[in-house]
């Protein structure tokens, strides 16, 4: 097999240590010679292992996407030094010889004859600096949402039904009744009378839902789920002002993503986090969408298709094109035409009261190539 590469190094990376295998020509022709050595994570030691690296000649650095633990390796190695990050299911070693040491070694035999596939997508700083934003503010908005429903069970607990009658226990009636419920007030209608004008037409309904055995321990617990989602909204609030601040630079980006049916300023936020706005990284639209995760997979054996489920892809990135999907289905401005999902088939776009996952997934394919046509003009 062709050598590509003659001076190769595979690391084999964990939580306190990397075990690298340096790869380089022997003393006759046709063969090599492989040193594994074992580098603390610390910075002084990858700054050992860089210059070891340098002195070798080393022209390819292969390392497995291990958790977390490869990003200080990598920034540093990455700026003097070819590294590739790659997927550590295209680089699976032979079942039966598993060990940090031997998967090294199989890592850099793999990078000098180049059979990994093309090293994953690591954004520039100003990409990674938005992303860790979005990515934070999508756990707390999940996380807000835990705290509701913590705070509904106590309320079913205490037999108020007042999740029954408002849309959710974030507007501002519930606010108002759940405040004068934890300072003491149990007259079911003098509760009711709290909530906005606009639900007059349900005050029997919600005199009903308001009489139950609603306790000091209820209001304690009531008060301490309402804080900790009073404390996640003014993160929230502080997240939004410093995502602002970060997108400045692609504030003409979001605006041309916030043309498109679907596509919020939140969500166009993820997707420049997620995918960046150089589309040049990726080969094609279909490229970015198999990324993402919202295309069907390939599996094929004996003439018979066993499975077109979607891969994982990228969480983040596919969760804001659902999202996008939802709104459009649920719009009333927008009538989207017959789209294309694939090149044999075409879905019809039907507007049912709730989009079931099938329709979301297509229509997340249709929004994810449409934006790699926006986005790559810059």
């Amino acid at each position: 097999m062709d050598i590509v590469h003659e001076r190769a190094a595979g690391m084999d990376i964990s939580k306190r240590d990397a075990k690298v295998c340096i790869r380089i020509p022997g003393a006759r022709a046709g063969t090599s010679s492989r040193t594994v050595t074992t580098y603390g994570a610390t910075m002084n030691e990858i700054v050992r292992l860089r210059r070891d690296l340098e002195a070798a000649a080393v022209t390819v650095v292969v390392m497995e996407a291990t958790g977390d633990y490869w990003k200080p390796f990598y920034f540093l190695l990455a700026e003097s030094l070819n590294v590739q990050l790659v997927n550590a299911k295209a680089a699976r070693n032979i079942p039966g010889r598993k060990s940090d040491v031997s998967d090294a070694t199989w890592l850099a035999e793999l990078a000098a004859h180049n059979l990994l596939r093309a090293a994953s997508f690591v954004p520039p700083e100003p990409i990674r600096q938005l992303r860790d934003l979005t990515r934070t503010r999508s756990n707390l908005t999940h996380e807000r949402t835990r705290e509701y429903s913590r705070l509904e069970k106590g309320l079913e607990d205490s037999g108020i039904k007042l999740s029954s009658v408002v849309s959710t226990l974030g507007t501002q009636s519930a606010r108002s009744i759940l405040d004068a419920l934890v300072s003491g007030e149990r007259d079911p209608r003098a509760l009711a009378s709290l909530a906005h004008a606009s639900m007059g037409r349900k005050s029997a309904v919600l005199v009903e839902a308001l009489t139950g055995r609603f306790t000091d321990h209820h209001a304690f617990m009531v008060q301490l789920h309402l804080n900790r989602i009073d404390q996640i909204e003014a993160t929230l609030a502080a997240l939004d002002t410093r995502i602002d601040k970060v997108m400045e630079p692609f504030s003409l980006a979001r605006e041309l993503l916030m043309t498109v049916p679907g596509i919020s300023k939140n969500v166009a936020n993820v997707i420049i986090a997620e995918a960046g706005v150089d589309m040049n990284v990726f080969d094609t639209a279909g490229h970015l969408a198999s990324w993402a995760g919202v295309c069907p997979s390939q599996n094929e054996s004996a003439g018979r298709i066993k499975s077109t489920q979607t891969r994982p892809g990228n969480h983040y990135l596919k969760a804001a094109l659902e999202i996008a999907a939802l709104a459009v289905s649920r719009s009333k401005m927008t009538s989207p035409p017959t789209r294309q999902c694939s090149e044999s088939a075409s879905i019809r776009w039907k507007r049912p009261k709730r989009a079931p996952a099938g329709s979301c997934r297509s229509y997340s394919y249709s929004r994810v190539t449409l934006n790699a046509s926006h986005v790559r003009v810059f």
